[in-house]
């Protein structure tokens, strides 16, 4: 990080919109199958919105009669939007991932609120209709822009993550305002040896409009179907691999019309006319890229001012600077392990790191309160006010589930699903063609005003808020855990592998459930044991002493005196003039 000069440690200042203050704010990380260790495909997905209750979602295949109807309601709110006609046969789902290993992830970029809507069909009932009816992702796509076109489209700005054994795509999505069908959409195939993300910012910026479009009889239908282009280039390193682009074919003349864009086609940015950066479509959303793109890069430190908006502060909203690209070729290939770590992160080892700074308090904790940052008025000019930002890492507390999904060809699917923060957090594997889930995960299970005991997202909501208040001392027993079941379900899954492949398909699934169900199960039963002992070694701003794996009591049988924590020193001298002294 030798070129980075702006030092973020607690929280930023800035003047601009606060374009995130009442969506959700979600992470997304993907990664072709020459990226990965195993030939997989990846997508990662955070489920961010306060209130929100953390299930897996199970939808088993079925069969429907002529004339069967599906109803809609809103993801996010459960509002009715209507019925669409049911298709002959749907899929069975397993969250996000369903037994085709067709997958789809979602962050929310707000955009240009004069194109949102309420009428139509929503994003999370377009992710789980598409799920429900998609061989592959391409066909996840379509019927996204299908569904679309003939209903409507009833959110704000999108990104999408769509993933198959083969392939992985980004879409960019907006509507065209109240009472107009259709949407403005871009979609583009990552080239296969390349890892890409987005953060709650739309990322496809411009189009190869000028490259030549050879069509073959697939995407001539797809392209007449949808009323879009198409063209496939070569990308990657050493323009080895392939990427394809699919655009509306009016994307770029309804900005012209509504005033979004004005210069030559070659020149549309399909991210500065829908969703025109602010400071925080940097601080708190390109960052989380930059950081996951630093992981397995040497040469991110020149984009740091650029994904913090440090560029964007002090162009005054220029948007000077050279801008990330949509994906890189990593610096090595990723494993599932990997997904999972860049799940849990806080920017460690970063400037931006949340667990240090004033905010952070004495005990190093993530928690910050308010959403993603405050105002505060000028105490000369109590009628300017100005914005400041907390750090926005890809762990948060507010996370409901996420999942680290991993496709697989030749083998079943994998849907790594945890609830609650990831950084306190652990993964379970969920196989793509379960029968139902476990009752720990269940939908039903309690919900965020009812407390189940049961329930996972209840228990690792108990360890993850108790930790919060110690966060320094009691993270590493979390960190500890989580290795352990980490490394046994890493060393499972050979071994399950092998057993299911001299198995019939009834047989696989029988076998597969029950292995997924209670393994859930068990982890859940474990980080209940984990809250107790944390309760007792930690409670009353105290820390029992231990030995040999007990707590230690003395020669009678009742317990030692507990170790008295002082808060750490650099806290100490900061109280201290304010402490009464001898």
């Amino acid at each position: 990080m030798r070129q980075i000069r702006f030092i973020a440690a607690l929280l930023l200042l800035a003047t601009f919109n606060f374009h995130l203050s009442t969506l959700q704010a979600c992470t997304n990380f993907l990664v072709g199958k020459n990226a990965s260790v195993d030939g997989s495909t990846m997508i990662s997905y955070a489920a961010d919105s306060y209130g929100m209750f953390g299930f897996l979602h199970f939808a088993p295949a079925q069969d429907w009669p002529e004339g069967a109807m599906r109803e809609v309601k809103d993801w996010d709110t459960g509002r009715p939007q209507g019925s669409i006609p049911q298709v002959a046969h749907t899929y069975s789902v397993v969250g996000n991932m369903n037994e085709h290993q067709v997958t789809i992830g979602e962050t929310t970029w707000g955009g240009r609120e004069e194109l949102w809507d309420t009428v139509g069909i929503d994003y999370g009932s377009l992710i789980y209709i598409a799920l429900e009816r998609s061989k592959t992702a391409r066909e996840a796509i379509e019927w996204f822009i299908t569904l679309v076109n003939e209903y409507g489209y009833a959110s704000e700005g999108e990104s999408f993550s769509f993933g198959d054994p083969n392939e992985i795509w980004i879409m960019d999505l907006i509507g065209k305002g109240k009472g107009q069908k259709g949407a403005n959409w871009v979609a583009v195939r990552i080239p296969d040896d390349a890892i890409s993300a987005h953060a709650n910012q739309a990322r496809i910026t411009t189009l190869p409009i000028k490259a030549k479009a050879k069509l073959n009889k697939e995407q001539k239908r797809i392209a007449k179907k949808l009323n879009c282009n198409i063209v496939t280039l070569s990308c990657g390193e050493g323009k080895g691999e392939v990427c394809e682009y699919w655009w509306s074919k009016d994307v770029i003349s309804f900005a012209r019309e509504k005033g979004f864009f004005s210069g030559a086609d070659k020149d549309f940015s399909f991210q500065a006319a829908y969703n025109p950066f602010d400071f925080s479509g940097f601080y708190a959303c390109e960052a989380r890229v930059w950081a996951f793109f630093n992981h397995f890069s040497s040469d991110m430190d020149r984009y740091f001012d650029y994904a913090t908006g440090k560029t964007f502060r002090e162009s005054k909203g220029k948007n000077d600077g050279e801008h990330m690209p949509l994906w890189i070729i990593p610096n090595r290939k990723l494993s599932a392990q990997d997904m999972k770590e860049c799940m849990r992160d806080e920017y460690q080892g970063t400037p931006l790191d949340i667990t240090q700074g004033e905010a952070a308090g004495p005990w190093n904790s993530k928690l910050r309160y308010g959403g993603l940052g405050f105002k505060l008025a000028d105490e000369n000019d109590t009628t300017q006010t100005t914005q400041y930002w907390y750090q926005r890492p890809t762990a948060t507390q507010q996370t409901a589930w996420s999942f680290v999904a991993q496709m697989r060809n030749g083998k079943k699917g994998i849907f790594w699903f945890g609830v609650d923060d990831a950084a306190c957090s652990c993964y379970t594997p969920m196989f793509s063609c379960i029968n139902h889930v476990p009752e720990c995960f269940a939908e039903g299970n309690g919900d965020s005003y009812t407390f189940s005991p049961t329930s996972a997202w209840w228990t690792f909501n108990l360890v993850a808020n108790w930790a919060y208040t110690k966060y320094s001392r009691m993270y590493p027993h979390i960190r500890e855990t989580q290795q352990v079941w980490d490394e046994k379900f890493n060393t499972q899954i050979a071994g399950l592998d092998e057993k299911v492949a001299e198995m019939n398909e009834e047989d696989a699934r029988a076998f597969l459930t029950s292995y997924s169900c209670s393994q859930a199960e068990n982890l859940v039963a474990d980080w209940q044991r984990l809250y107790i002992y944390l309760v007792t070694k930690f409670i009353d701003g105290q820390e029992r002493k231990e030995e040999n794996g007990q707590f230690k009591r003395n020669p009678y049988g009742n317990s030692c005196g507990p170790n008295r924590l002082h808060f750490p020193e650099s806290f100490l001298r900061k109280i201290a003039p304010e402490t009464n002294h001898e």
